[in-house]
């Protein structure tokens, strides 16, 4: 069993994280390493400054959301869908994924994980061909492991039962483990003059980009409860998105029978390959995406300023905020809002990410929105929105909401285009907001 990760970034050592189990109860504990802090790179500037002979331990953290690991480093680590393929890579390993710990789970994720630390020794031998996806043989096995998990709530223990699913799985441990989110989806590269896909894990020769994309499986399984088709949903949301002045990565639909899966470009990866450091809005300021109603958009916009970030950023968030408010999209959580840094150190907001209509008014995390706004969750006012507002210098944000509002009332012309069928687009239209922008 592996206790000590090293922590990598651009071809420059870190620190280490050891896994201590002569506390009473084990913690993931990490020091820099000396070089680093020289250079003054911060990874994670608000909880844990680069400074040498310092033992960071954060065992007082919610041990759901940040796996008893510094919350930089907990940030790696993949949650429901990602987790789920690992535990049922492990069974077939004979390994209970209960004796696997998280500083174990970061060696497996080694190099292939979001943003641009790294974990070695990686348990994984690194992938350096090219090989093509089958993606209608990961789309299965991802519906099997989702229905397995929701099935063994000891975690899983599926075993593959056909040479398609075996070579399925390791596919899916590869480009698979390491996404964040309940939604089923795989790390990518694609080709964009043949539209051959391949692992996103490999430095992809010219003519490839990065791509996340989303199975289109039945999740009921899920927190979220998504049908199959729900991609269709997401691209629709990408366009009004778009459409409200939202900075966004380029997002598509890939057809594969049926099915349509939804693929984003990825923003932790430029054009030669080069990495980002992200981190989350969960990470950044210890702010548990699993405790609905703890953390405000308020809070958030403050964190944007402890980065420096500009004026037009922090506006850029509002907007975020008003559309999900306007438009439903209710899975507001903190690991949903991210920042990157390359290596000039200038802090960013990420372009938005995961903006689709999530709302069930019978769900334990949907029925309201995870992050507060002037101290609400539902029954918002205008002047909830217009309050909120006030945390920005010298902003009047009555243009924005108006834009907002256009674009979330166009909502059927982009379902069309997304062809999303009639009757769920007539159900989430009857959900928005749009009473919040009347008086303007």
């Amino acid at each position: 069993m592996a206790k000590v990760a090293e922590v990598w970034i651009w071809d420059r050592k870190v620190g280490a994280v050891l896994w201590d189990e002569t506390r009473p109860v084990p913690t993931g504990t990490f020091e820099f390493e000396p070089e680093f802090c020289l250079i003054g790179l911060q990874l994670a500037p608000l909880t844990m400054r680069a400074e040498p002979e310092v033992i960071y331990e954060f065992a007082s953290l919610p041990d759901k959301a940040f796996k008893r690991l510094p919350p930089c480093l907990s940030d790696s680590l993949p949650d429901d869908f990602g987790n789920a393929v690992i535990d049922s890579w492990l069974a077939t390993q004979n390994r209970d994924p209960k004796t696997f710990t998280p500083v174990e789970r970061l060696l497996y994720i080694g190099s292939r994980g979001m943003g641009a630390l790294e974990y070695k020794p990686d348990a994984l031998k690194p992938v350096d061909t090219i090989e093509r996806l089958q993606i209608d043989a990961l789309v299965d096995l991802a519906g099997k492991i989702l229905a397995d998990r929701h099935d063994q709530l000891d975690g899983l223990r599926l075993a593959p039962q056909t040479d398609r699913d075996d070579e399925a799985l390791k596919s899916l441990f590869k480009i698979g483990s390491s996404a964040g989110g309940a939604r089923a989806k795989a790390i990518i590269a694609l080709n964009e003059k043949s539209g051959e896909i391949c692992s996103g894990q490999i430095q992809a020769p010219e003519g490839y980009s990065y791509w996340l994309l989303k199975f289109d499986v039945d999740q009921k399984e899920n927190a979220l409860g998504d049908p199959q088709g729900f991609g269709k949903v997401e691209y629709a949301y990408h366009l009004m998105a778009k459409a409200a002045g939202i900075e966004m990565t380029e997002c598509r639909l890939l057809q594969e029978g049926s099915r349509s899966h939804f693929m984003t470009k990825r923003f932790d990866r430029m054009e030669d390959g080069d990495k980002l450091h992200v981190q989350t809005l969960c990470a950044m300021d210890q702010a548990d995406y699993n405790a609905p109603g703890t953390y405000s958009y308020e809070s958030a916009l403050m964190v944007c300023r402890d980065l420096e970030l500009s004026r037009l950023e922090q506006i850029e968030l509002y907007r975020r905020m008003v559309f999900n408010v306007l438009a439903r999209n209710q899975d507001d959580h903190t690991r949903n809002i991210a920042f990157m840094v390359w290596r000039d150190g200038i802090w960013k907001l990420t372009p938005a990410y995961d903006v689709c209509w999530s709302y069930n008014p019978a769900g334990d995390w949907t029925a309201k929105h995870q992050m507060t706004l002037n101290g609400k969750r539902d029954d918002f006012l205008l002047d909830d929105l217009l309050r909120v507002a006030t945390h920005i210098a010298n902003f009047n944000p009555r243009t924005v909401i108006k834009k907002v509002a256009s674009a979330v009332s166009h909502w059927k012309t982009f379902a069309t285009k997304a062809q999303v069928p009639d009757a769920l687009i007539d159900h989430i239209a009857a959900s928005h907001r749009l009473y919040l922008a009347k008086d303007l």
